[in-house]
């Protein structure tokens, strides 16, 4: 139907990797909003830390240490998202 091709055309998708995020490796997440994205990032971070992969730990020490700070914290996280939308569309 129209609809269905309308809300598929309307869902755009941009991928960013861990790496992008602050993060270890070149996983890739793939997301229609950087809200989302950090969502499955967030998903991935748990993972790794479950695993107590080392590279990961040491990247998450870095965003805890930004999370004291909350006036640097929210500069991070809005740089990121204007990263995200100025992304060409996948």
């Amino acid at each position: 139907s129209a609809l269905y091709v309308f809300l598929l055309e309307g869902s755009v998708m941009k991928t960013m990797t861990c790496n992008h995020l602050g993060g270890a490796c070149d996983m890739e997440f793939q997301a229609d909003s950087f809200e989302e994205l950090v969502e499955k990032s967030k998903q991935h971070g748990m993972e790794m830390y479950q695993q107590q992969d080392s590279m990961h730990l040491k990247a998450m020490g870095k965003i805890q240490e930004l999370m004291q700070d909350p006036e640097a914290m929210k500069a991070w996280f809005d740089s990121k998202k204007q990263e995200f939308e100025n992304l060409p569309e996948d």
